[in-house]
């Protein structure tokens, strides 16, 4: 299969990368990009073609990858629809948005889905290294739907084929897992320097503590691994946290530790009814 990524990004870099290197089925990779040189390096990068217009790199691939913004989708498929499409897999590489983003493919022969990387792509250069530990999630036609499955798959990667009407609580879900846990540490760290805490310090602290409980919660699951106040039902000391927070952490810490109590009492059953009466008002 001849793949093309249009957009030459973090994405389009690492999974153009992903494909050439992993998938004895890829037979070229080849990029376009309103910036000629992006699409150049990363053909460079990843071993492959740079292409001039739209509608070349769509007439050379088998499957295209739509990889730009999410504001910036609608138009580029707008664009392909004037070219021919039968046969060809037509995907986007959002997390929010579904395939029917592309409308009327069926009618010009083509296959449109959805696919997205449960992986935060982080660096042009490096990020493709660790997605094949990565879960793919893909949706969208019926009729191709397997071949695409498998074509991820032979990359290391695992799939699974989600519904659209899931997508968005999907992506919910994916931000819960790795921005939100960015505004939790930041709030951490902003107690921390108010305490006293330096940079270096900081360091220590997200490597000793925040890290290796991550680690943990990855290899033993988020019950098995729960600790804390809560758990132990210490409410004077919860108590005196809250006291002694201001806005926005005092709101968050509280929001939280309504979903630390529900955590609690799935590892803690017998415990329900003294969670339920300890933390009524939360």
């Amino acid at each position: 299969m001849k793949i093309g990524f249009i957009g030459a990004g973090k994405v389009g870099f690492a999974l153009g990368k992903h494909f050439r290197a992993t998938s004895a089925d890829v037979s070229d990779v080849g990029f376009y990009s309103l910036n000629p040189d992006s699409a150049k390096q990363a053909a460079e990068f990843v071993g492959g073609n740079s292409f001039s217009s739209l509608e070349q790199i769509t007439a050379e691939s088998d499957v295209l990858f739509l990889t730009v913004p999410d504001g910036a989708i609608k138009s580029v498929w707008d664009s392909l629809k004037n070219f021919a499409l039968n046969d060809k897999l037509i995907c986007h590489c959002s997390g929010a948005l579904s395939s029917d983003i592309f409308d009327t493919i069926d009618q010009k022969g083509g296959f449109g889905y959805s696919v997205h990387p449960f992986f935060a792509i982080s660096s042009k250069t490096t990020s493709y290294q660790d997605i094949p530990k990565a879960l793919f999630t893909v949706e969208g036609s019926v009729e191709r739907l397997e071949t695409l499955k498998n074509l991820i798959e032979q990359t290391g990667s695992r799939v699974h084929i989600i519904q659209k009407e899931f997508k968005i609580k999907y992506h919910a879900a994916a931000v819960f897992l790795s921005n939100h846990i960015s505004a939790t540490a930041y709030t951490g760290c902003e107690l921390l320097r108010e305490c006293g805490f330096d940079d270096e310090m900081l360091m220590t602290a997200l490597n000793t503590l925040f890290i290796e409980h991550c680690r943990a919660i990855a290899k033993r699951g988020i019950i098995k691994t729960l600790t804390g106040p809560v758990e132990r039902n210490d409410t004077q000391t919860i108590t005196k946290h809250i006291d002694n927070l201001r806005e926005p952490a005092r709101e968050l810490y509280i929001a939280l530790s309504r979903q630390l109590v529900k955590i609690a009492k799935e590892k803690h059953p017998e415990r329900e009814d003294m969670y339920e009466t300890n933390y009524s008002d939360f």
